[in-house]
């Protein structure tokens, strides 16, 4: 789990320098806000097709398949020093989705392969604390970069990092059956502590049969509805605190990082609610979808970041959002090693992960177009009720398992 936390890590930081670096590329280059959509909207366009990466994962395998998408996203991330011009940036940004989108869906498969259930929701809360870690380094990373060089060598930083991790990742990973390092009392427990109805047989896993089942289309609402949220903090809002609270680059390296550290906080909250309530008696998929109801109503928070003057103020009502958002976000994610077998898991994490994209590619889209005519305060509102509709959507689609 440290090793898949660490390439987690690796994927939020590759995908963040970005946004952070916006305001001085769009400067550089000449590049509108509305050319700036198209640019991280193709990167969700590219990431939608977790499905694809998911599947990869189950037919080929994590240890072999997840070193190929690490690799390919580390030299894409590379090849971003090279770009000139909104066309080139998309381009890229939509290759990077593609094999980043290989994140969720394999971390997910390391819960369901190495975790008996009690455990999986802080298992998935401690490897999902990568992606709000790798989102703390991207300021500080890319003010070093452009103090240091230009914004062009963060991204030659976050890449090579990511070929370097490749190495011990295929020198150490393996299932629990065949890890050299594991005893027989540790297997033990890990394989008694899996349901016995999701162990299932080594086979892949039959899309149809998937599609048709109506949790998988619940938590892929709520992750719909959700993750707009993380494409705000991580996409926009360096502009935003650029051009509307008027931070410049030292500002932002010493305060965007912030909602990032709560969102971490958020990670282990989230799971332990869930744990929490489980252990008082409580259904573990009720226990679940009790704390993304929690994180729903704080998320409310996020109504008010515009229509407060303070910056201190709005920034602490971002950070409230990406506390929020963690909590609810790892719980759902979490779900899908609880409904479906472990040949599916990877399978049913990309489709979900394609509903959030296409959340996610659609608020920005929309928010590209308009925010310089309307500003960011209908944007707030939208994603401070949005996970009040994903916990309905949860607590009446999802039947319990017996």
């Amino acid at each position: 789990m440290g090793l898949f936390v660490v390439a987690m890590i690796l994927n939020y930081l590759s995908r963040s320098v970005l946004g952070v670096a916006a305001p001085t590329i769009l400067a550089e280059q000449n590049i509108s806000s509305a050319e700036y959509s198209w640019i991280t909207g193709a990167f969700q366009v590219g990431v939608m097709l977790q499905p694809v990466a998911g599947y990869i994962l189950d037919v080929i395998g994590l240890k072999v398949g997840f070193a190929i998408f690490v690799a390919i996203w580390s030299l894409l991330t590379m090849a971003h020093g090279l770009a000139t011009g909104w066309m080139s940036f998309a381009g890229l940004r939509g290759a990077l989705g593609l094999v980043e989108g290989s994140g969720q869906p394999a971390g997910m498969k390391v819960v369901a392969e190495w975790f008996p259930a009690r455990e999986r929701g802080l298992a998935g809360g401690i490897y999902n604390i990568g992606a709000s870690l790798g989102a703390v380094l991207a300021p500080p990373l890319v003010a070093w970069a452009i103090y240091t060089h230009d914004w062009r060598l963060a991204f030659v930083v976050a890449g090579a990092a990511g070929l370097l991790w490749v190495v011990p990742w295929l020198l150490w990973y393996a299932p629990p059956a065949s890890h050299r390092a594991i005893s027989e009392r540790e297997r033990d427990l890990i394989l008694s502590g899996q349901e016995q109805r999701l162990k299932g047989e080594r086979r892949p896993p039959v899309l149809r049969k998937l599609l048709r089942r109506r949790e998988l289309w619940a938590i892929a609402a709520a992750r719909f509805l959700a993750d707009p949220v993380w494409g705000m903090l991580s996409l926009w809002m360096p502009l935003y605190l650029t051009t509307v609270r008027n931070f410049d680059l030292t500002q932002i390296a010493l305060f965007a990082w912030l909602p990032f550290l709560a969102a971490d906080l958020g990670c282990l909250f989230g799971p332990a609610v869930a744990a929490w309530l489980h252990r008082r008696g409580m259904h573990l998929i009720d226990a679940r979808r009790s704390a993304f109801t929690v994180g729903a109503v704080l998320m409310t928070g996020m109504m008010f970041v515009s229509a407060v003057e303070s910056p201190v103020l709005a920034v602490a009502l971002l950070c409230l959002g990406g506390f929020a958002h963690q909590t609810l976000s790892v719980t759902v994610i979490t779900m899908s090693s609880d409904l479906f077998e472990k040949q599916e898991v990877g399978t049913a994490t990309g489709v979900a992960g394609m509903a959030a994209n296409l959340g996610v590619l659609i608020f920005t889209l929309v928010l590209g177009s308009f925010v310089d005519t309307v500003g960011y305060q209908p944007f707030f509102i939208l994603l401070g009720v949005g996970d009040l509709v994903g916990a309905l959507l949860l607590w009446t689609l999802i039947r319990k398992p017996s």
